[in-house]
């Protein structure tokens, strides 16, 4: 943002004595480097030249010497500290009589930049003021713990102006522009404006303190006598000076201010009025992430929504707006849409019936005119009277599809005043399939209402609500899908944090979760396989990928396994899996979608970003699943992805993610595969994709997969396959040929 343009010469003057010390110095360096990059360096415009100073000054390099700011800041990196007394007055008569080496004769304006802890071991007063009297500008820079007296005196007025910090480089950078945009360089960008602001300058003074007194023997007048007396104990220590002052600093308009990014999206400016949101899973369906959804299904869709005293007049208008959010984020500006509202308390009213709206625009209009009523909350009524009237075949409805799925999403915060398990059961037995949306509170009511608690969603603050639009969509669509990733063939492996910062408690949370989320996948040959790992310090499989053949036998061995308590690991256990679970020789079938999902407390995750690549170069997909607090930045490089990582803050919150983790594996699952990754040649044998098919080229071995060394003289040997086999297989041959290498195996 910050450049200067002007025709402009910049000379340094860095103080390389030993007062500085080679750490100082360069930090000095860096701090040099930084306001470069805030100056427009050319042979037309600003030139630099650099002098370092000690007991003498020396010429670094003249201003005409480097003409790209990429070449002045390599020089200034490159250069060496010296060493020697602080002899600032020295360096600057220097300057007097040489003037600025390589620079235009004072035909531009000349700034110099003095870099040093003040310390100097000569008088500064006169040259500094001869050096000001030519019109010339001087910023005095402090670096260490400066003696501010000293730089103010080297500094040219107002010296509040002219003083700056290195330790904050690019605060001190902005100070300098600052200066100058009022000055010599071109104005500041539109929108920016330089500022005071109020501020402190430090530094480290050594003082002198009495610490106590102590006794001690002094002479007397008198021959051979002495006598004790107390004598002050002195000591040195150096205590922090703060000096108030005031700051110019440039202050510009952050794009992000307005906050433009939505639903939880990161705004990432780009310059002075440009910015680009980072969303989170699920939105990005325009610049500001809204939510990416659509409907993807076709169904007859009503909303339920209570209206009662119960929920309140804030309750209401909550879900009057997550209900325009939704249905602006699903629903297309031009499609075709079949979508009514209905209110109730003590009476249920149809203001939007079921298709009624042709357009977007005419449709949020009448969600605006919806009047809060606020009657007793008496949900099973409603929903009664909405399953024998809300789908009624009427002349507005002869454009509908008869056939199509009916979805009733009730939206409730009060607990109902009659029964609503019997209304439930109407509801159902007229094929009318439910999804209730309420507050935690609500969760149990919910889940009587819909017979399913993947059918219930539950938000835990008011904000949460407008999070739940994705999950809603996929409720929505999901009626009369079987769970799971239905005929898809699968390979599913399990990796559980089993340590103790997890505790037994909560790992019988985890254990429950993997076993409910086993029972959504046809576990077999042929469709799913199922792998579970626990790990502590060490990982352990429980069962491998083709150890359980049936649903049953993989939720009996689930509610088998231990807990180890010990430290954690992620690495090792992602690591375990590359190497011992999600390989050809250990029960994974070539072809086959593979999929690990790592259950984790977020602890011991230091080591797991290379074993995790490992995972992600053999095409196996890798989902990040993390319970509580840690550190994002770890689980990003591990993960890979921001949309491979899950979040969630607590493991009773863990259930309600359930679906949305099935639904992200499914996807995949569908996702073409790399026959050849992971290599399903054995004992080092190279895999050739061909079209459709793959094909082991074997070195010492034989076989299919390489399983079979080459045998020596005339030892006899399997006539079916030559020694350096080249058979083709297509993915169809593949399950076949995966249950015969496991028998063979077991064999």
């Amino acid at each position: 943002v910050m450049q200067c343009s002007a025709s402009l010469d910049v000379l340094f003057l860095l103080d390389g004595s030993y007062s500085i010390g080679k750490g100082s110095f360069e930090r000095s360096k860096h701090f040099a480097g930084k306001l470069c990059d805030a100056l427009d360096i050319h042979p037309d415009r600003v030139r630099v030249g650099m002098i370092q100073f000690s007991s003498t000054p020396h010429l670094e390099f003249p201003l005409d010497s480097y003409l790209t700011k990429q070449e002045v800041k390599e020089r200034i990196k490159s250069t060496v500290f010296r060493g020697g007394s602080t002899e600032t007055g020295r360096a600057l008569k220097y300057i007097l009589h040489k003037g600025f080496p390589g620079g235009r004769n004072s035909s531009v304006p000349e700034v110099l930049i003095i870099i040093s802890d003040g310390k100097s071991q000569g008088s500064t007063a006169m040259p500094a003021m001869q050096v000001k009297e030519r019109h010339i500008t001087v910023f005095a820079v402090g670096i260490k713990f400066p003696r501010w007296e000293e730089l103010q005196v080297l500094a040219s007025e107002p010296p509040e102006r002219h003083l700056l910090f290195a330790g904050d480089a690019d605060d001190a950078a902005n100070g300098l522009y600052s200066t100058l945009s009022d000055s010599v360089c071109t104005a500041t960008p539109p929108g920016c404006k330089v500022v005071s602001h109020p501020c402190e300058r430090r530094t480290l003074e050594t003082v002198k303190e009495l610490a106590g007194s102590y006794v001690c023997w002094k002479g007397s007048k008198q021959p051979n006598a002495v006598q004790a007396s107390l004598c002050p104990f002195i000591r040195w220590k150096r205590v922090l000076i703060k000096h108030p002052s005031r700051c110019f600093r440039a202050v510009c308009p952050d794009p992000c201010d307005s906050q433009p990014c939505q639903n939880g999206g990161t705004c990432v400016p780009e310059g002075l009025d440009r910015y680009h949101c980072l969303c989170l899973l699920g939105y990005g369906g325009d610049a500001h992430c809204a939510a990416k959804l659509s409907l993807e299904c076709s169904v007859d869709l009503l909303f339920l929504m209570d209206s009662s005293a119960g929920v309140t007049l804030e309750g209401f208008l909550r879900f009057k707006a997550f209900l325009k959010r939704f249905l602006q984020a699903v629903v297309g500006q031009d499609s075709p849409m079949s979508v009514g509202v209905a209110q109730y308390d003590d009476e249920v009213k149809i203001p939007i019936e079921l298709g009624q709206h042709k357009d977007t625009f005419s449709l949020m209009r009448s969600i605006d005119a919806l009047n809060f009523s606020g009657g007793r909350t008496l949900t099973g009524r409603a929903l009664q009277y909405i399953a024998q009237h809300g789908f009624r075949s009427t002349p507005v409805f002869a454009d509908v599809q008869d056939d199509l799925p009916r979805v009733v999403v009730l939206l409730t915060d009060s607990k109902s005043q009659d029964s609503v398990a019997e209304a439930a059961k109407y509801v159902k037995d007229q094929n009318l399939f439910l999804v209730g949306v309420g507050s935690s509170f609500m969760r149990a009511e919910l889940t009587t209402v819909t017979g399913n608690p993947q059918q219930t969603i539950v938000y835990s603050d008011p904000q949460d609500l407008f999070n739940r639009i994705p999950e809603l969509q996929r409720k929505i669509c999901s009626v009369g899908n079987p769970e799971g990733c239905q005929a898809q063939s699968l390979d599913l492996a399990f990796a559980v944090d089993a340590s103790s910062g997890v505790g037994l408690e909560n790992f019988l949370r985890l254990r429950r979760f993997v076993r409910s989320s086993c029972s959504h996948f046809v576990i077999n040959r042929d469709v799913t396989q199922i792998a579970l790992v626990i790990y502590g310090s060490k990982a352990h499989t429980v069962f491998a990928l083709d150890t359980h053949t049936s649903s049953s036998a993989v939720l009996q061995a689930i509610g088998q396994v231990p807990f180890l308590g010990d430290s954690a690991s992620a690495g090792s256990a992602l690591l375990h899996v590359y190497s011992e679970v999600m390989a050809v020789q250990k029960g994974a079938r070539p072809g086959v979608s593979k999929v690990v999902v790592l259950l984790t407390s977020g602890a011991g995750m230091q080591d797991a970003a290379a074993p995790a690549q490992q995972l992600r170069h053999d095409g196996v997909l890798l989902f990040v699943v993390v319970i509580g607090d840690a550190e994002r930045d770890t689980l990003l490089r591990v993960a890979g992805s921001p949309n491979y990582l899950v979040h969630i803050s607590s493991y009773e919150d863990l259930q309600h993610y359930q679906g949305l983790i099935i639904e992200r594996i499914c996807e995949e699952a569908r996702s073409p595969v790399n026959l050849c990754k992971p290599n399903p040649c054995m004992n080092q044998g190279v895999c050739i994709l061909g079209p459709g098919s793959y094909r082991c080229q074997c070195h010492g071995w034989e076989g299919p997969h390489c399983e079979t060394r080459v045998l020596r003289g005339d030892s006899p040997r399997s006539p079916a396959l030559p020694p350096r086999s080249h058979v083709q297989w297509s993915p169809r041959a593949l399950q076949h040929l995966s249950r015969a290498l496991q028998h063979s195996k077991r064999q």
